[in-house]
């Protein structure tokens, strides 16, 4: 990676895996934005997360912590709050993603799909295309922005 000639704006930085906490700190001083993708409950444990926390990131502003759900528990966004001043990307995979997906939209985080992560529209018909996707979670993050505007309201 030090011998890049072209950077990307932003990398993901699996902080499942070890040596995360160096790579991240070596993008960071070549002015790569990092995305620190930590998978949180399912079996994931709790080292990524530890090796997250462990980490003292020169510069927060350019780090958002990318949260891998294996389910869409309150309790673990929650749980975020206390975590360092980042930015929060919620995302789950395959059966987590669309609950995932509408728990960020009620907890105001960001959100991320694609085929990556869920091959299935959110009524169990297979996507067409990434772009499909794209859209059924737009549908599906407009229907949540709406209704907590009207809960806040009323």
């Amino acid at each position: 990676m030090r011998s890049w000639t072209v950077l990307p704006d932003r990398a993901l930085v699996p902080f499942a895996q070890a040596g995360a906490r160096r790579l991240a700190r070596a993008l960071l001083e070549r002015g790569v934005a990092v995305d620190a993708v930590v998978p949180l409950g399912g079996g994931a444990g709790p080292e990524p997360l530890a090796r997250f926390l462990e980490w003292a990131a020169p510069d927060h502003g350019r780090v958002r912590l990318v949260a891998e759900l294996a389910r869409a528990d309150p309790a673990l966004v929650a749980g975020l709050r206390w975590l360092p001043p980042v930015p929060v990307l919620l995302y789950g995979r395959d059966a987590a993603a669309w609950p995932v997906l509408r728990l960020a939209a009620r907890c105001g985080a960001a959100a991320r799909t694609g085929v990556g992560d869920v091959l299935l529209l959110p009524d169990g018909r297979p996507a067409r295309s990434n772009a499909e996707l794209v859209a059924a979670a737009r549908a599906l993050l407009d229907t949540g922005a709406a209704a907590a505007t009207t809960a806040a309201s009323r």
